[in-house]
């Protein structure tokens, strides 16, 4: 099971629909090779050394700095069995985004 956002979702209903999909076919009839030459050559057109493990660590990065509780990002984001795997994941935190979330949390509550 995969977790999306509704309008990715949204979306790929839209594109299944079009394009007369089965439940029984691929969506993308990508392999992880495939998609992975695909990640490497989107890094060279933006002039960055790009893997496809990096889309994985920022997606766990931005959803935990975006106040995501790091139970969610760790079982169902990155499906770690042990949130300490995801603590050494996702490394330290400076002290000026601790100050920056912080200051970001306090807004809220007032």
């Amino acid at each position: 099971m995969v977790f999306i956002a509704q309008k990715v979702a949204d979306r790929l209903k839209d594109y299944i629909r079009v394009n007369n999909i089965d439940p029984d076919q691929r969506i993308f009839p990508l392999t992880y090779a495939g998609g992975r030459e695909v990640v490497l050559r989107a890094g060279r057109l933006a002039g960055v050394t790009l893997k496809s493990h990096d889309l994985r660590r920022h997606a766990a990065t931005y959803a935990s700095r975006s106040g995501t509780p790091i139970e969610i990002v760790s079982k169902v984001i990155l499906r770690h069995a042990n949130l300490a795997t995801t603590q050494r994941y996702l490394g330290k935190v400076s002290d000026t985004e601790a100050v920056r979330w912080i200051e970001k949390s306090v807004r809220l509550i007032k």
